[in-house]
């Protein structure tokens, strides 16, 4: 795609945007891109049973230090001041950092072999997201726009695919069809804004600009039997159905006990979490919630006590919740970072970034926990034990949500790809 093309396409989701403001007093429509998907099935069999059906997808933006982490090497100089502690897992243990997490750990795989060949950040962030690098030419797909384009919304009048705090370079739908964008929440707190219509457009204003607009769009598509007019009106038909859905109560946390939403903590993150087991409970398919401030090149200790806090508090009550609500079998919840971060201490006491071994962990969707997957060297420098590639890790959440890995998905240029560009899942995680 020229520069010139994909300027045009910004454009152009921008006036649909703006449009649905403009016509009927809504801003929540989520972002256009390109349609066009065919397919032929081929599903990789197996004895083992994958269980899930969602995907709660923590992101830790920055580049997560994994070394003062989940790969602790205690008694080398690498490690610095972090100590190591036992989890109710046997043999499995993390940093100190995590007390909470490390009593959930029966539920969690423990993947300590990640590999990756980008090292920057929005390439990083990119490859983690779609299992393909990054160009200038294609926008691939993330994960939650997979996860609909093969298995479709469990509830049709909320969207399938929310991010929580994400940031503007997500990859969203690539090539797929508008309906698989994801919708982009800034803060969890903040409800699911403009959903409703606006005060100043009463019934019988808005039923007119509804009518209006769809005469129009009846007489242009006539006109032009374009699948992208096709496209645009979806977004409207689908912000309608979900300004009369009683699960936009989904997005409200003040619903939740006060006890509930202190135990995730207050901060967005928690907050998010919390978010993200509400919206699964009413059929939301894909929800992720990222957690920022991983880029600890300077002060990465000092900077991982308010981090770790956050994310231990989080994750781990999630976990607890999603357990003892009987989801976690049906819901896939993963924890990554784009790359990991150098076992070297800088002079400034940082670390830098470090794709060669990283860690990442997996919880339900038939995921066995208490394991440990892979394994690095003495320093965490260098992976030694069953390499995991990010289109593996890809593999293995689709294959715990029963994904057809091997299906084929054109573009709209004709060129086939596959959700996790031909990686293998790990079965050894599957009890």
């Amino acid at each position: 795609m020229s520069l010139l093309n994909r300027y045009d396409d910004l454009t152009r989701r921008d006036f649909v945007r703006s449009a649905a403001l403009a016509l009927l007093g809504l801003s929540c429509a989520p972002l256009m891109g390109f349609t066009g998907a065919d397919a032929s099935a081929k599903p990789i069999t197996s004895p083992r049973r994958p269980t899930g059906k969602n995907v709660i997808y923590l992101y830790m933006s920055g580049g997560m230090s994994h070394i003062d982490t989940f790969d602790t090497k205690p008694g080398v100089k690498e490690q610095g001041p972090v100590q190591t502690i036992d989890t109710v897992a046997d043999g499995v243990r993390i940093a100190e950092y995590f007390p909470l997490l490390a009593k959930q750990m029966n539920h969690v795989a423990l993947i300590r072999s990640m590999s990756s060949n980008q090292g920057a950040h929005e390439q990083g962030n990119y490859f983690m997201h779609t299992s393909y690098n990054l160009r200038g030419t294609i926008r691939h797909p993330a994960i939650g726009s997979w996860l609909l384009n093969y298995s479709g919304r469990t509830n049709p009048t909320i969207p399938g695919n929310v991010i929580i705090g994400g940031g503007s370079n997500y990859p969203a739908n690539g090539f797929l069809e508008p309906k698989y964008a994801p919708v982009m929440l800034g803060r969890a707190t903040d409800g699911l804004k403009y959903s409703r219509r606006a005060p100043n457009v009463n019934d019988h204003e808005f039923n007119q600009r509804y009518a209006a607009l769809q005469r129009f769009n009846k007489d242009f598509s006539a006109r032009v039997p374009d699948s992208d007019v096709h496209a645009y009106q979806d977004v409207y038909d689908e912000a309608i159905s979900l300004m009369k859905s009683s699960d936009l109560a989904a997005f409200s946390l003040a619903d939740e006990p006060q006890k509930v939403r202190d135990a995730y903590g207050n901060a967005p993150f928690g907050q998010g979490c919390l978010l993200a087991r509400r919206l699964v409970e009413h059929g939301v398919r894909y929800i992720e919630v990222e957690l920022g401030g991983w880029d600890t090149h300077t002060d990465n200790f000092d900077r991982l006590d308010d981090l770790t806090a956050v994310l231990d508090r989080g994750m781990a009550t999630l976990l607890q919740d999603l357990d003892q609500r009987g989801l976690l079998d049906e819901t896939v919840v993963v924890l990554c970072s784009e790359f990991g971060r150098s076992p070297e201490i800088t002079d400034t006491q940082g670390r830098n970034h470090y794709p060669r071994a990283f860690s990442t962990l997996l919880a339900g969707g038939g995921i066995k926990g208490g394991q440990v997957y892979g394994a690095t060297d003495a320093t965490a420098s260098l992976v030694t034990e069953n390499e995991v590639t990010i289109p593996d890790f890809n593999a293995t959440i689709g294959y715990a949500l029963g994904l057809p890995l091997e299906t084929v998905v054109h573009s709209p240029s004709g060129r086939p790809f596959t959700m996790a560009d031909h990686g293998q899942p790990l079965m050894a995680l599957f009890g």
